[in-house]
């Protein structure tokens, strides 16, 4: 159940016409009264005889008694109140109920004491209903309305749980505003499938991952077309921002504006302004990733993503509570990031984990910035590599770094469930399905190459790999080999001990650093801990591993003792 109020308006007759009318965006059907202050009010819907003239003038009757200095200078509050698809349909009579209880929660009626302002609650639809007041008692007393949102969100909860609807999340105020109704409808009519704000806090969120200046934040949004305004101090120093999409404009034709704070409460200027200005204050010196002068490659930079990934999961899990929650808002900045470099066939998976996991990357603990430079550095190389292919080394190192990135989601998902923040472990679950799904499309093509790489190794190669991983992990050792993956793993290992490792060794650390209970197959989790540990290709098809490092394995079978490691040979 979702009540919003709107915007307080002067005219309770234009609201009525639009209550009982046939609707501009989508049909009114049967409008009538399920409820209001009096049980005699006249019902133009449903009385043939009654007017909406009477019902306005009833209604703003205490209005009217009282002198024009007076009275509010926007008197109508209007509040909707709509239930969710899957819902089952209320009668009138449940309605009427929730109506009632919504006026008196947010301070409109107190019926208890009766007494409080007239207002009416106006059904034309099978899922929600319209509330509208006058904000003048009888006695000329205005009610306090002060958090009357919140009070409103409040019963909405209790009467989801009496009425056995849909249980929402309880908000904790940190949310991005949502559109409003005006907005989804100007969208609508220009064929748009998202709002100019929901549009434009992804643009600025992208513009903000991983930028180092306001140079540079401020080059990528007029980069992405956008048009700027700033807002400068007579001493020339900025004070804030807002920008506005080219093709959304009023009805002067004047482009509308929207600051970075009403997009997202860490857009405004100051709260982009920690993410640079916080230095590496309490990082540990030899944890620090060097900012890179040029670009990398994009396989190269995903690597990087997915090893910061690694090490956060553990920071989150164990760290102080201000540095996690600097490293999960820094996991939103990798997430827009490689949604935004990434090919076609994972990009709209990424893009929706993105958007999902913008709620989970604030709460009201407040994150200490500077702990967490090597995501954003992360994020930064990712822009700055540019955009990956879906085939390759590219498009392997993507499946990796979604894979280690799935496993920093899950810990946060874990983190703000441990502190209560209902809507943001579920934003982050729905971000880890999206990832999920990304990572299916990412990872097809490179372990199909592994997987048949590993039935190409031969009875005794196989034979020898199941021998490492009895050894190396016991406990898992059957599932895996139960695992359709467990080919892709056998070929790892191989490439691993062909590579100068000892595998059992690797193996072990590679699946006792982090949980594998929320992996789909442990075997998969493995290939990319295992090739990001041992700075093996990601990619294997088509002769992607070379022929030296065969003739090695093969040289390294003859002349050492099978399980002794020689010298680790470098990243390729």
């Amino acid at each position: 159940m979702i009540p919003r109020i709107q915007k307080r308006g002067q005219r309770t007759i234009g609201l009525l016409y639009y209550l009982y009318g046939p609707g501009k965006f989508e049909e009114h059907t049967d409008p009538h009264l399920v409820a209001s202050w009096d049980h005699n009010a006249p019902d133009p819907g449903r009385d043939a005889s009654a007017t909406l003239k009477q019902l306005q003038q009833l209604l703003d009757q205490p209005v009217e008694n009282i002198d024009q200095a007076q009275r509010p200078k926007k008197h109508v509050w209007h509040l909707s109140v709509r239930n969710g698809a899957e819902d089952r349909i209320l009668t009138d009579e449940e309605w009427g109920d929730i109506a009632r209880r919504m006026v008196a929660a947010a301070g409109i009626d107190d019926p208890q004491q009766d007494a409080g302002c007239r207002w009416a609650a106006v059904r034309h639809a099978d899922d929600h209903i319209h509330i509208v007041a006058t904000l003048v008692r009888e006695d000329g007393y205005k009610p306090d309305l002060d958090n009357d949102a919140a009070r409103v969100q409040a019963q909405a909860r209790a009467l989801e749980a009496e009425l056995g609807l849909r249980r929402l999340n309880k908000g904790d105020g940190t949310a991005a505003k949502r559109p409003t109704s005006a907005e989804r409808h100007k969208a609508q009519r220009q064929g748009r499938e998202r709002t100019a704000r929901e549009e434009l806090r992804e643009t600025v969120r992208r513009a903000v991952a991983g930028a180092q200046s306001e140079t540079e934040f401020f080059d990528r949004l007029a980069a992405a077309g956008l048009v700027i305004r700033t807002r400068v101090a007579p001493s020339g120093d900025l004070l804030g921002y807002k920008v506005a999409h080219p093709d959304d404009r009023n009805k002067d034709g004047e482009p509308v504006f929207y600051p970075g704070a009403r997009l997202a409460p860490d857009l405004s200027l100051p709260r982009i302004r920690e993410r640079w200005s916080a230095g590496i204050r309490g990082q540990d010196p030899s944890t620090d990733t060097p900012v890179r002068a040029e670009p990398d490659s994009p396989s190269a930079a995903r690597r990087r993503t997915a090893s910061a990934a690694w090490a956060a999961v553990m920071i989150i899990e164990h760290g102080d509570d201000a540095v996690a929650a600097a490293h999960i808002a820094a996991a939103g900045e990798v997430l827009d990031a490689l949604a935004r470099t990434s090919a076609a066939h994972t990009r709209r998976e990424l893009r929706d984990a993105a958007s999902a996991f913008e709620r989970a990357s604030r709460s009201h603990v407040r994150a200490e910035r500077g702990h967490d430079r090597a995501l954003r550095q992360a994020a930064r190389e990712l822009v700055h590599s540019g955009p990956a292919l879906g085939r390759g080394e590219d498009g392997a190192t993507t499946a990796m770094a979604i894979d280690m990135l799935f496993f920093l989601i899950t810990a946060a998902v874990h983190w703000h469930a441990k502190k209560g923040h209902a809507q943001q472990a579920a934003a982050a679950r729905q971000a880890a399905e999206h990832l999920r799904s990304a990572y299916q499309a990412a990872a097809a093509q490179p372990l199909g190459a592994l997987y048949r790489r590993g039935r190409r190794l031969g009875r005794p190669r196989v034979q020898r790999q199941t021998s490492v991983l009895h050894e190396a992990v016991p406990e898992l050792a059957e599932k895996i080999l139960a695992e359709p993956g467990w080919y892709a793993l056998a070929a790892t290992l191989a490439d691993v001990e062909a590579a100068g490792h000892d595998p059992a060794a690797l193996l072990g650390d590679a699946a006792g650093r982090r949980e594998l209970d929320t992996a789909d197959s442990v075997s998969d989790v493995l290939v990319w801990r295992l090739r990001r540990t041992a700075g093996l290709p990601a990619d294997t098809s088509d002769g992607v591993i070379n022929s030296h490092v065969e003739e090695r394995s093969a040289h390294q079978a003859g002349q050492r003792a099978p399980g002794r490691s020689g010298p680790r040979r470098g990243r390729p």
